[in-house]
């Protein structure tokens, strides 16, 4: 049975993907068991990860460093792919005021941070640990492992740190909704506030009684200074048809437009008469609005419409269809002749059945071609983030130039070809569930490496006074900028509690608090304003980790 025994504790690596994957596979069981309705989900891979050195478990050291940097960099840049197309539009009029607050949490645990390592004579880089085990930041600590190295200073304090202070980072957030809810929360706190939503479509019926707009043709009206908007539907004399650019608008005509809400106002002056009838419903046959039209979703799945702008295919005109909608990641856009196509983008046409199958050879409309990921793409997109993370980068005041290392470089690149990949015509989509497979292959490898490499002085360390202190320093920074944010965010900036709540989970990157609040708030607006904060809450810790130590260690 020596063989058997060698698979476990003999150096190799056979032996380094056995334990691995043992951690890995027990730590994602039991993440799945809730406990007064949280779970850990994949962080448990990391106290499993710890149990496991405790045992006397370890792996080769080269083999250790490899497979933990790996992960680290596969999940921060399928992180930023996933966050990329909505980090720019983020910033919004309400986006703006969220990430304002969110940036305000990160600012004062920072300087909380800061002072008490120097107040209480704490390691700068155990100090680390602590900040990003107290605000749930495995990112961020990747970021600060890899300044440490720069900086030749040991990384083990700082991830010793985090893994003593990680689960009060996880309870703080949701003891600091408790207590908000109990004592600070009004009534008038908890209803509900709509979000300036500038994607958001809708859609509304006009009678042009408009003399200004009588006999001339759409593309001319749209050429006026009035909001964008798109005609899907004209009827006159009883018959419905859909208008190209140069179709004459006359009195009396009857009109279907997608526009936002916030515009409907100014169209009716545009047009003469909104009518009544609510078409947002999402119970609405379309097809059955009429007897020769249909309205049915059309998937660009070829590689060569990526990156193009919707009005240089010119569908329009040339079958007699209409885009009315396109949906992207879940969020509807008006389909404006300037918007720029991606791959997996989902195209609502509206037009005689023909001709929407003429639409469809054009577009691709094949699921089965998005199911495949362009790998190619990614592992690009690896490499130069790791180029940007390499760079050094002199700032005025530090004496070693800073670098983005393996967590800043390949974020950034994967936000910004989230964001404008398409547009230089790369073809980077990749299905949610694929997605969501890399991070978690590259979030599990990465968890399962820094617990086995600090669960050795684990315990040992808990049960030692500074263990005990950095519990009590981790709660702080945890507790005291959500609750000094939230209040500010509902007295001075009148947020209701659900985006209150959804901007503090955000900002802490605190995914089971975020289920909570989700239990406790019946509105979307919680998971809103995360989605809001998270990105550039990501963004800034894994940068400002590295500043502080360059600064001040």
């Amino acid at each position: 049975m020596e063989w058997f025994t060698d698979l476990f504790f003999e150096h190799s690596a056979l032996q380094a993907v056995i334990i691995l994957s043992l951690i890995t596979a027990i730590g994602l069981g039991f993440g799945k068991l809730h406990l007064f309705g949280v779970s850990l989900g994949v962080t448990f891979v990391f106290f499993i990860g710890i149990l496991a050195g405790h045992l006397g478990f370890s792996i080769d050291p080269q083999m250790l460093i490899y497979a933990e940097s790996f992960g680290l960099v596969l999940f921060v840049y399928s992180l930023g792919l996933q966050v990329g197309p909505g980090f720019f539009s983020s910033f919004h009029k309400g986006g703006y005021k969220l990430n304002m607050l969110g940036l305000g949490v990160i600012l004062i645990g920072t300087a909380m941070a800061v002072i008490i390592s120097k107040t209480a004579s704490i390691p700068l880089s155990d100090m680390a640990g602590i900040l990003c085990g107290a605000t749930t930041n495995t990112p961020a600590l990747g970021a600060a492992q890899q300044t440490l190295k720069q900086l030749g200073e040991p990384t083990s304090g700082a991830a010793l740190s985090c893994a003593i202070t990680y689960p009060l980072g996880v309870v703080g957030v949701i003891l600091a909704i408790v207590v908000l809810k109990k004592i600070i929360v009004r009534p008038k706190d908890m209803e509900c506030h709509d979000h300036d939503d500038t994607n958001h479509t809708y859609i509304a019926t006009f009678q042009v009684h408009n003399p200004a707009i009588f006999n001339k043709s759409i593309q001319d009206i749209a050429k006026l200074s009035y909001p964008k908007f798109v005609i899907s539907r004209l009827w006159r004399d009883g018959k419905v048809s859909i208008p190209t650019s140069d179709k004459i608008v006359k009195e009396n005509d009857r009109i279907l437009v997608i526009t936002t809400e916030k515009d409907a106002p100014t169209l009716t002056i545009l047009f003469g008469e909104q009518e009544n009838r609510d078409w947002n419903k999402e119970d609405i046959d379309w097809n059955a609005i009429d007897s020769q039209l249909i309205s049915k979703h059309v998937i660009i799945s070829r590689p060569e419409i990526n990156g193009k702008k919707l009005g240089s295919l010119r569908l329009r005109n040339s079958y007699g269809i209409n885009i009315s909608r396109v949906t992207r990641s879940g969020v509807q856009l008006l389909a404006t002749p300037g918007l720029v196509l991606q791959l997996g983008d989902r195209l609502t046409v509206v037009g005689e059945a023909a001709a929407i199958q003429n639409v469809e050879k054009v577009l691709g409309n094949t699921v089965k071609t998005l199911k495949d990921p362009n790998m190619a793409s990614i592992f690009i997109g690896i490499v130069l983030g790791l180029i940007i993370g390499a760079i050094p980068i002199s700032i005025p005041g530090i004496s070693s130039p800073v670098k983005l290392g393996l967590a800043g470089g390949p974020i950034i690149i994967g936000i910004l070809i989230g964001a404008y990949g398409p547009r230089l015509h790369l073809v980077t989509y990749t299905t949610r569930s694929a997605n969501l497979m890399l991070r978690g292959i590259g979030l599990s490898l990465y968890l399962a490496c820094l617990g086995l490499d600090a669960g050795a002085h684990f315990f040992e360390t808990v049960m030692r006074p500074e263990g005990a202190l950095w519990i009590g320093i981790g709660f702080l920074i945890t507790f005291i900028p959500v609750i000094i944010m939230a209040i500010i965010a509902m007295r001075m900036c009148n947020l209701d509690f659900g985006s209150t709540c959804g901007m503090l989970c955000g900002s802490m990157a605190n995914p089971m608090a975020l289920n909570y609040a989700n239990d406790i708030i019946p509105n979307d607006n919680p998971a809103v304003s995360y989605a809001t904060v998270y990105p550039l809450g990501m963004f800034t810790r894994v940068i400002m980790i590295q500043i502080i130590l360059m600064l001040f260690l």
